[in-house]
């Protein structure tokens, strides 16, 4: 028998390569998906007239973001699936969810200036996804371009979270309430640096002082954790353009 018989009576199976796994991992998409139905209970919460829970929906999302991809990080798990899952999950959640309960809560008693207003901030959300995105491993990780829609997202959410815990009526204040949520939508496609936090070395050891820092901060939120956290996020989202007009006097000087 000739090499070439022989050749074609061999398993042709042995010589197909196997097909790639088309499989995704479970755990960090857990937290994404957990993320993803916190921002669509926000919405359905906030349609029905429970301010409350939608903000909290909004803020756990947040915590659920902020996991996804240390997870997969820690457990080698990262995929491209995964960077476009999330990124869906964040439209929704920090986009779609806190311009309408937004919108729900007091904007739509304005009419079109209301709808518009939230158009804004959606708008804003799905620019600072996709720019945020494409800018992925060409800019300095220390900051991040423009507010974090997770910050603006809370910083919504946040407003109304206080404004139902103290039954303050949003009505008198409806094109206040527009404004800033235009103002975080513009916020978020600005071209102000914000601090990321991501060197931070969580793993390294820190000054006692540090860690008596951060009981008293939870201590403190603890207290009233819609007011407190609310300015909190509010501190952050105004230390970009701070920042930025310090440095713009520093460089005229």
């Amino acid at each position: 028998m000739t090499d070439q018989q022989d050749n074609q009576n061999q398993d042709p199976a042995a010589e197909t390569p196997k097909p790639r796994s088309r499989g995704i991992y479970l755990l960090p998409n857990l937290f994404t998906t957990g993320a993803l139905f916190c921002g669509f209970y926000a919405v359905i919460a906030s349609m029905n007239g429970h301010f409350e829970n939608a903000a909290i929906a909004i803020f756990v999302a947040m915590v659920f973001d902020g996991l996804d991809g240390r997870v997969a990080r820690m457990t080698n798990t990262s995929s491209a699936f995964g960077a476009e899952y999330d990124s869906l999950s964040d439209m929704v959640s920090f986009g779609v969810a806190p311009s309408l309960v937004a919108f729900n809560w007091v904007l739509s008693d304005i009419g079109k200036l209301g709808w518009f207003a939230a158009f804004i901030y959606v708008a804003g959300a799905a620019l600072r996804l996709a720019r945020f995105n494409t800018q992925i491993g060409s800019v300095d990780k220390r900051y991040f371009i423009g507010l974090p829609s997770p910050a603006a997202a809370a910083s919504v959410a946040g407003m109304v979270w206080a404004a139902v815990e103290f039954q303050v009526d949003g009505g008198p204040f409806a094109y206040l309430v527009a404004l800033y949520v235009a103002a975080m939508g513009l916020l978020m496609v600005s071209n102000v640096l914000y601090y990321s936090f991501k060197d931070v070395d969580f793993k390294g050891k820190v000054p006692f002082v540090i860690l008596a820092a951060i009981v008293l901060g939870l201590a403190i939120i603890s207290i009233n954790p819609p007011t407190f956290l609310w300015m909190l996020l509010l501190v952050y989202a105004a230390s970009g353009p701070v920042l930025w007009l310090l440095r713009k006097r520093k460089r005229a000087a």
